[in-house]
């Protein structure tokens, strides 16, 4: 063979495969999962919304995920690196997560929450039964290696769930909207509650668009019989792929003639929480996010303290930590959260809660949970 012939024939297998990758990451990306950006209607009323710009969604202050005044700051393309191939001692347990699996077909309608890892919170309230953010997949990504469940804390999947009355989404991203628990789940969903764009992935994935209620911040749903539920501002980001913030993000309030719950969503420290406190005078229960932070970004998720002052400022009565506990995230210590938090609630005005994943909390009442993640 002459060189002339060896050179074409490399630049044709090069081509051939340079085709075969692109083919296949054109398919990986198209699988359902991803998901697709909003259009038509849904398309409109985003653009009507006072917290759309141009072709974004923005916080109430605008804020950068990464931020650059920080000493310890570090560019995504680091921190990413460090994420994937860092050293992970003391990110995971050095056991099974300790959990307490609850049948939910044996609760009857009292009222009651069931934290099940990271922020997925089962709610039943004044006969009806809410689910949020479910996640029940090994992994929080759309690649089989990253975000992989802590040992022992994957332990409810959508068989054991009763028929839902709503699901509710906070956002988009892949540790709260997580495709194979919600096909899983279809039959059992009456209705989807999320922030706008958002419903878009579930039309894609097959849900009746009149099962789907999709509204923006301060927007409230009346469900009948005296519950209502608020989609509420909170301070973070969307996006599964490349395109950022094309969706709404949001934290829930639960009402009831009877209680007050409050579902922070994903979000970093701000104003907004002080004004929800004032808006609803309180609240008797608040799952708080606590967890996966770093100085870096804590403008999108809050460091421990800021989930106590958080805390005071809705007013809440009693908090259960959520964002941690299932995946490790961030490069803290996978219970540093847990630890801080119990520290910087030493003084505050209200009570911590720390269930085991699949625990029962009742409303009413006091509870003594155990300090499980002194392991």
């Amino acid at each position: 063979m002459n060189r002339r012939n060896f050179i074409q024939k490399l630049l044709i297998g090069g081509a051939g495969l340079t085709l075969a990758a692109g083919g296949g990451i054109f398919y990986y990306v198209n699988r359902p999962e991803f998901g697709r950006l909003p259009t038509g209607s849904r398309l409109e009323k985003i653009l009507n919304s006072p917290h759309y710009f141009q072709d974004h969604f923005e916080c109430l202050t605008p804020v950068k995920v990464m931020a650059e005044d920080v000493e310890d700051k570090e560019n995504r393309l680091v921190a990413t690196w460090k994420f994937l191939f860092g050293d992970k001692t003391g990110l995971v347990p050095p056991v099974p997560v300790p959990t307490v699996k609850t049948n939910l077909n044996s609760l009857g309608d009292d009222d009651c929450a069931i934290w099940m890892g990271h922020s997925t919170i089962y709610l039943q309230l004044d006969g009806r039964k809410i689910l949020l953010a479910p996640v029940f997949s090994s992994y929080a990504s759309p690649i089989f290696f990253i975000n992989r469940a802590l040992e022992g804390s994957n332990i409810y999947s959508a068989n054991d769930f009763p028929p839902l009355d709503v699901l509710a989404i906070t956002h988009d991203h892949w540790d709260h909207l997580d495709y194979s628990s919600i096909i899983a789940l279809k039959p059992k969903i009456k209705t989807v509650l999320c922030p706008l764009g958002v419903g878009e992935y579930f039309e894609q994935w097959g849900f009746d668009v009149d099962k789907i209620i999709e509204e923006d911040w301060d927007s409230v749903i009346d469900f009948g019989r005296g519950l209502t539920a608020h989609i509420l501002p909170s301070q973070h980001f969307s996006g599964r792929m490349f395109t950022q913030n094309p969706t709404e993000w949001c934290a829930f309030a639960f009402v009831t003639p009877a209680r007050k719950i409050f579902c922070s969503g994903d979000g970093g420290y701000a104003n907004h929480f002080k004004d929800i406190g004032k808006k609803f005078g309180g609240f008797d229960l608040a799952f708080m996010e606590n967890g996966q932070y770093n100085t870096a970004w804590h403008a999108i998720h809050m460091l421990p303290s800021e989930t106590a002052q958080a805390s005071e400022d809705i007013q809440a009565k009693k908090i259960v930590p959520i964002h941690a506990g299932k995946f490790a995230l961030a490069r803290h210590m996978w219970n540093e959260p847990y630890k801080d938090l119990l520290a910087a609630s030493a003084e505050k005005n209200y009570a911590l809660l720390t269930p085991q994943i699949g625990e029962l909390i009742n409303f009413d009442g006091e509870q003594n949970f155990s300090k499980w993640f002194e392991l």
